[in-house]
């Protein structure tokens, strides 16, 4: 990272900035191409949780490469200045990598469907058979992110 100064390298604080956070973009390659999506999410145990309609775009290139990236990002602040170049931004952020994976098993999509709820409600919910069935549930393993803070 360019700017030692402002990474972050406590996990901890890494997981805080994923769970402040409400959108989470995935990043795949389509055929050589970039193709990023906006997504809510989940976040437990090192792996990010998504649901999705059972047949689009990003379940046809996650079936071809299984590689992706994500971004996160919260505590956006603008910080004005009398001079144009020394506008700036408050923010935190996270980008990391991952392996892909479809989750089958109605059980565990339920408890992905959970811990995807969970990120937005205290409430509990269900999620009934015929929404299940028609549910995809990405689930990303992650394998390494890092953390950037500007206060």
């Amino acid at each position: 990272m360019r700017r030692s100064d402002r990474e972050v390298t406590d996990d901890a604080l890494i997981e805080a900035i994923l769970m402040q956070a409400t959108v989470c973009r995935l990043a795949m390659c389509d055929e050589g191409w970039p193709y990023v999506v906006p997504l809510n999410f989940g976040y437990q145990d090192k792996r990010l949780f998504f649901h999705t309609a059972e047949r689009g775009r990003k379940l046809d290139i996650l079936t071809r490469n299984d590689r992706v990236c994500f971004e996160v990002d919260s505590e956006h602040k603008i910080l004005e200045s009398s001079a144009a170049c020394g506008w700036s931004m408050r923010f935190a952020s996270v980008i990391g990598f991952g392996r892909a994976r479809l989750i089958d098993d109605p059980a565990y999509k339920r408890e992905a469907l959970d811990i995807i709820m969970r990120h937005y409600s205290d409430r509990l919910y269900t999620y009934p058979d015929d929404i299940l069935t028609k549910t995809a549930i990405i689930r990303v393993d992650i394998e390494s992110m890092t953390g950037k803070r500007k206060s």
